[in-house]
């Protein structure tokens, strides 16, 4: 999946210090991030590479042992092979260790985007220099990194998996059923709300799987399996799922890589894992 990047190693323990020079430089202009490119192969701009003031940021995370900084400004040197790459280039850039901590990097400039402000006074919000949350000076509110549990289930009847096309997907493509845990339920009981609401059967015999940090939505995708009778009628619910059905082995129609929990599900179904 996409944040297994082994042999790298991506960190993501706050550590309260200033940049350096060799320290990487996460600079985003209007949602698209400053990279340095050689012909196919991409790296992360250091601090050194830059003039004046830019790269004095908020500490991100460590990766391959180098500390990351986000900046708000950058003066970028004048030279072509510096350029920008928007959130969607990242899922199939097949340098891991770059893709992974871009796309971690994408969800934490946007929460700072959205939290410039306190949710109670007004005041402006300040990052903390003790952990990664930031607070207000005024009226001490202190405001942590928003991440969304969602579940997502592969349905299994014998030798057959139902798989849904979301509205917003391309023709032919299709995945498991999502959705948000909402407020008061357990992951189990969001994974057969969801699968009602959206397809309009019953599971049973719901099996947790794995979990995945998917910070494309600022998400937490959390994994199961669950039975289901294949003569219950599918009714999408036309809102979120345009079309469903069971598919067998062998004849699947396009869907999610292995870089999800998603593509991971169906393509352990499709080998006989599942």
């Amino acid at each position: 999946m996409i944040h297994d990047i082994y042999p790298h190693v991506f960190s993501n323990r706050y550590i309260d210090t200033g940049v350096r020079d060799d320290d990487y430089i996460f600079f985003f202009k209007k949602g698209a991030l400053l990279l340095r490119q050689n012909n196919d192969w991409f790296d992360l701009p250091t601090r050194k590479e830059f003039i004046g003031s830019a790269g004095e940021g908020i500490f991100l995370f460590t990766l391959n042992n180098v500390n990351c900084f986000l900046t708000g400004e950058c003066s970028v040197p004048e030279d072509p092979c510096y350029v920008y790459q928007e959130i969607n280039f990242f899922r199939t850039l097949q340098q891991k260790d770059i893709s992974w901590a871009s796309i971690v990097a994408v969800q934490l400039m946007n929460w700072y985007d959205l939290n410039r402000y306190c949710g109670k006074c007004g005041s402006l919000m300040t990052p903390k220099k003790d952990e990664r949350a930031i607070s207000c000076n005024s009226c001490d509110n202190i405001i942590y990194p928003k991440i969304s549990p969602a579940v997502i289930v592969a349905i299994l009847c014998k030798d057959k998996i139902l798989l849904a096309r979301g509205k917003n997907f391309r023709d032919g493509f299709y995945s498991l059923v999502a959705g948000y845990a909402d407020i008061g339920e357990s992951l189990e009981e969001s994974v057969a709300r969801e699968v009602k609401e959206e397809v309009g059967i019953d599971v049973s015999n719901i099996r947790y799987y794995k979990s995945q940090p998917w910070p494309f939505s600022g998400s937490m995708m959390i994994g199961f399996t669950a039975d289901a009778d294949d003569t219950q009628p599918i009714r999408a619910d036309y809102k979120e799922i345009a079309d469903a059905g069971w598919y067998s082995r062998g004849n699947l129609p396009k869907h999610p890589p292995n870089i999800s929990i998603a593509g991971e599900l169906i393509e352990k179904f499709e080998s006989g894992v599942l």
